[in-house]
């Protein structure tokens, strides 16, 4: 998952990640119960992540990555199955 979005500096890039986790976490739970009972006291989400500033490269560039990436997965015909 590629996620670009602006964060005040006084905001921890962990706290930002830990509440995306958590809420989409919650989310998918809910409007998947199935999920909730496989998945009971375990986590949904990898516990590791990438995090990194634009730096020199402008934001632009960043909005075409992450694009491609999308078009990766719909040619990769990406499902979930049991």
């Amino acid at each position: 998952m590629h996620i670009l979005l602006p964060c005040p500096p006084t905001m921890a890039p962990s706290k930002i990640v830990q509440y995306l986790k958590g809420r989409s976490s919650r989310m998918i739970q809910d409007e998947f119960p199935e999920l909730k009972k496989k998945y009971w006291g375990q986590h949904l989400w990898a516990r590791g992540y990438f995090c990194s500033t634009v730096g020199s490269v402008n934001e632009e560039t960043i909005r075409k990555y992450i694009a491609s990436q999308e078009i990766d997965d719909i040619k990769n015909n990406f499902r979930v199955e049991e």
